[in-house]
């Protein structure tokens, strides 16, 4: 009875604005001076949430409860000190993948599927001869670019690698893209080209993320590789826009300093001058290298995927200057 009375001279209250001198009956009016006089206090905006409060009843203010209790429960951490991220309105959850011995696949960067071996039987000493202007100014670019990089790296080929993949794991990824917005534009197919690149630059990146397990760049190289992909990833797109054919002869070349790279890696890993430890998991399950691999191993795998990424770009280049589209000829697919 009481809160009838009540919210009856609250809703008399709404419909005569801000009048707060007209409270209802005597009966009503000891039940809502009190509050009537904090209500005027707030003004007329405020009995409207005055009036919600006191027209819920116990029932919703316990749901109310319980649904606070529910939310708090979902965001704190489960007991094995994992937060809960996976959301079941919108059904994006991770499917248990599990090993072929049984265990869980531990990996969200890559999944089984998505594992290989890489070529080794690949040649390795292939090499293409600058055979006009464009090709001379590609060679001698990466051959300029070697100079400040064997001054800073020397024989840290560890070091070196990193930043070299930094910097490799950008032109299929500017590549594709482009690709991507022309076959938009043109409304063309791109004969998987884009797919081909991209595959490229996912590659070059799981090569960085194996060499960062075991090479943990300093400050300053960390610096070095915001330069440098700032300054590389800007140039590159402006010159695959102006010129494709140069563009992937200069990555085709840079895949050869890469192939050599990598080779001098592995005298000293063969001489003993750098240690060759056991390979991190990571390499061992997206390589499907065996469980007692080494680094070594991982070095070998990697050096074959540059040269067949060395094939694909001077194979790109050459399709450009016989004066075709890249999807008028089969992209390179299936390797990764």
């Amino acid at each position: 009875m009481r809160l009838f009375a009540l919210s009856s001279a609250v809703r008399r209250a709404i419909f005569n604005g801000r009048n707060c001198n007209r409270h209802g009956s005597a009966v009503v009016r000891p039940f809502v001076a009190a509050e009537m006089r904090h209500l005027c206090a707030a003004g007329g905006n405020a009995t409207f949430f005055y009036w919600k409060r006191m027209m819920a009843s116990p029932a919703e203010a316990k749901w109310t409860e319980k649904e606070k209790e529910k939310e708090k429960e979902e965001s704190s951490p489960t007991e094995a000190g994992k937060s809960v991220v996976e959301s079941s309105y919108w059904g994006i959850s991770r499917p248990k993948i599990m090993r072929a011995d049984g265990t869980e696949w531990p990996w969200n960067c890559f999944m089984p599927w998505e594992t290989y071996r890489s070529n080794l039987s690949i040649d390795l000493t292939k090499h293409h001869v600058p055979k006009n202007f464009l090709d001379r100014v590609a060679y001698r670019t990466v051959k300029l670019l070697r100079i400040p990089t064997d001054m800073f790296f020397k024989r840290r080929y560890g070091c070196r690698a990193m930043m070299l993949e930094t910097v490799a794991a950008v032109p299929g990824m500017v590549g594709g893209m482009l690709l991507h917005l022309r076959s938009l534009r043109k409304f063309q197919h791109s004969g998987g080209w884009i797919k081909a690149l991209l595959e490229e630059a996912e590659n070059e990146r799981m090569h960085l993320m194996t060499m960062v397990e075991l090479v943990k760049p300093k400050w300053y190289e960390r610096l070095l590789v915001l330069a440098v992909q700032g300054v590389f990833f800007n140039a590159f797109f402006v010159l695959y826009i102006l010129s494709p054919k140069l563009a992937h002869r200069i990555v085709g070349y840079l895949e050869e300093e890469a192939i050599h790279s990598y080779t001098e890696y592995l005298k000293d890993l063969d001489s003993g001058a750098t240690e060759n430890v056991p390979a991190p998991a990571i390499a061992i399950d997206y390589w499907r290298l065996p469980k007692d691999a080494k680094l070594k191993d991982v070095i070998t795998v990697i050096r074959a995927d540059e040269a067949h990424h060395r094939d694909v770009n001077h194979f790109a280049s050459d399709i450009h200057f016989q004066g075709k589209e890249l999807r008028e000829a089969p992209a390179p697919l299936g390797y990764h």
